[in-house]
């Protein structure tokens, strides 16, 4: 008697998911490898894409590739449980908590640049809120506040940026052109 395999349903929404994931995993292989002046600064790269779902699919579409890069990017960098992913992670929590709450924002006013600056405070936010309970105390946060809040800034309407002009541009002959209203969370 052989085993029997268990088959499950590929949709075309998992393969795009898949896709996507596998983009974003591949920014953060490259974003590990270019050195960074200031540690824990990072442009964010990743971040475009998991904007690009979020204002394409939705929430949940975004989620779901936030967290497959978090825990691929975990394990394919050899940090996975380790202090940075946390930090990763915790950051990727509270950016995505920060773009639900920002979808139910006017619309007119907050596009792709302003939804890249919020998730990118909310991301560094999220990752020195841990290291204020875990690793760093409270004062020497307080120094680099600044830093990164500035860093959060500029990476974060850059990204936007680059998000607001690949939205921008024609579909391909074929495909559906992409929106920037963002769809409502189900």
């Amino acid at each position: 008697m052989t085993p029997s395999a268990i088959e499950l349903p590929v949709t075309a929404a998992d393969r795009r998911i898949a896709r996507l994931a596998a983009l974003a995993i591949g920014l953060t292989l490259a974003e590990a490898a270019i050195p960074s002046p200031i540690p824990g600064v990072k442009p964010g790269l990743a971040n475009i894409v998991i904007l690009l779902v979020l204002l394409q699919y939705g929430w949940r579409a975004a989620a779901w590739v936030s967290s497959l890069r978090v825990l691929a990017g975990g394990l394919l960098l050899g940090s996975l449980f380790a202090p940075g992913f946390w930090l990763s992670a915790s950051g990727a929590l509270v950016s995505l908590a920060v773009l639900a709450l920002a979808q139910h924002l006017p619309q007119r006013h907050f596009g792709p640049v302003s939804l890249s600056v919020l998730a990118a405070f909310g991301h560094i936010g999220g990752q020195l809120a841990l290291a204020g309970w875990w690793l760093l105390p409270g004062a020497a946060l307080l120094k680099l506040l600044p830093i990164f809040a500035a860093a959060a800034l500029i990476f974060g309407a850059v990204n936007g940026v680059i998000v607001a002009r690949l939205l921008a541009r024609p579909a391909p002959s074929g495909r559906q052109s992409a929106t920037c209203i963002p769809p409502s969370i189900p």
